[in-house]
Order: structure tokens, then C-alpha cells, then sequence
């Protein structure tokens, strides 16, 4: 635009939104930790409150049945799991009362809405390529804080009519090794559908503690994620298997 020419109302109105949107950008740059209390839990008030509205409402509309959730404790995790419906986030969120940063696609936390709520529950916004370096020093500093961080390797969900899952978003594997945090697998054994009942699994809390103290290559970080992907089929094929032996 040339000096001194006027802005048409169209224009206005665009420098209106990229300026909302740059500001709602910049809300999302630093991560909320949440402090532990004396007991020693992180717990978030308003996400303990989105936690009792909505169960009713996602167990209703989408019945589920989560097995070994117990199995999950105190202090920092990462849950890793498979994606298929925007509902996916609360089947880590039933398994405790502790706060749970969850990584989201950064142009989900601009919305007028979810962003507010992603400041409130402590979201961290990533790139869809995985690239955002700050995604990554902002997750470590919440596993460091001995909170827990859930993410969807697939990056987005599933709307495949295949049994695989999508390819897997490495950065896992690097944040369990660099802070030497155990991670929970869990698995949604079959698609979520309205008042059907889905099976959520979740396997025993395991580190990759084969890589601590050692100077990695790229190469090692990838051999790590494909084992955190192994991981969610073999959890997958002993529940199925279990159930086919129930049924006989």
C-alpha cells in the first residue's frame, strides 16, 4: 500500500482480524505451569471443572470403557496415543485429577473460543510439521515441572478406513529422553461412534531409559519413536486378543 492511501473497509476489517489473531498468538507464547500443592499433585481448578461437565455429556454421546487406567500415578508422564475424533482428549483426562497440558495445532488455539479455554487448561500450540522449536522447549518445561503432557503422534485425526493408524509425528521419543519422563500408551481399540461403545487401553507406564546419558543421533530418536509406535499395536493386538479369548 502506497504512503498516505486510504484503507477500504475490507481492508480495515482484514487488519482488524490479523491483529486479533496476533494478539491471541501472542497469549499462547509462554506455556501456564501449573504449581504442585502440598501433597504434591498439579491440579487445575478449571480443568477439574471442564472435566466434571463434560464426562456426562462424552460418556453419553460416546460411550467408553477405559481398561488399566489406574495404572497411571502421580507426577510427569506423556501420554501417547492414537487420534480419531476431537473427543480423544478426554480419555487421558479420566484417568486422573492432575492438570494435563495437551499439544494442539497452533491454528486451533487462535479461534475466538479455544483459545481462551487452551490458555485456561495450559495447551501449548504446535506446528502441523512438527518444527516449532518452541513446542518443544515449552514441553519440556512442563515434564521438568513434573507435570503431564498428552499428544497425538498422528497429528491430526484418523478418517481412514483402514485398521493402521496415520504416520507418526516424531518429538515423542525426544522429550521422554530429555527428561527422562515415563510414558503411558494408550490405544482407542476401535472408532469412536455415537452410542457405541469404545474399549481405551492403557499399558503400563515404561521409559526409555536405554537412551539416557548418551549422545544420540537423529537416526536413534527415530529408532525410539518407531518403538513408541510398535508399542501402540502390540497394546492394541493383546486386547483384541484377549477379548477374541474371552468370547470362546
Amino acid at each position: 500500500m502506497e504512503p498516505g492511501e486510504k484503507l477500504t473497509r475490507a481492508q480495515k476489517k482484514e487488519l482488524k482480524k490479523q491483529k486479533i489473531r496476533e494478539k491471541r498468538a501472542a497469549r499462547n507464547l509462554h506455556v501456564r505451569l501449573v504449581p504442585a500443592n502440598k501433597k504434591g499433585y498439579h491440579i487445575n481448578r478449571f480443568m477439574n471443572f471442564l472435566r466434571v461437565l463434560f464426562y456426562p455429556v462424552h460418556f453419553l454421546v460416546y460411550p467408553f470403557k477405559l481398561h488399566g487406567h489406574k495404572r497411571v500415578g502421580k507426577g510427569a508422564c506423556i501420554y501417547f496415543g492414537n487420534h480419531y475424533c476431537i473427543f480423544d482428549i478426554f480419555y487421558p483426562a479420566h484417568t486422573t485429577w492432575e492438570a494435563i497440558h495437551f499439544l494442539a495445532k497452533q491454528s486451533i488455539l487462535e479461534a475466538p473460543v479455544l483459545n481462551y479455554w487452551g490458555m485456561k487448561i495450559g495447551a501449548i500450540g504446535a506446528m502441523r510439521d512438527g518444527s516449532d522449536i518452541r513446542t518443544v522447549m515449552e514441553s519440556m518445561k512442563v515434564l521438568k515441572n513434573g507435570e503431564k503432557l498428552s499428544l497425538f503422534p498422528e497429528g491430526t485425526r484418523n478418517k481412514t478406513d483402514g485398521d493402521d493408524f496415520l504416520p507418526f509425528h516424531g518429538g515423542a521419543a525426544l522429550l521422554a529422553i530429555k527428561t527422562q519422563s515415563p510414558i503411558i500408551p494408550f490405544v482407542i481399540c476401535n472408532r469412536p461412534k455415537v452410542f457405541r461403545l469404545t474399549h481405551v487401553v492403557f499399558g503400563e507406564p515404561f521409559e526409555l531409559s536405554e537412551y539416557y546419558g548418551k549422545k544420540l543421533k537423529p537416526e536413534d530418536y527415530e529408532e525410539a519413536d518407531a518403538k513408541l509406535r510398535r508399542k501402540l499395536y502390540d497394546l492394541r493386538d493383546e486386547f483384541r486378543a484377549s477379548r477374541a479369548k474371552k468370547r470362546t
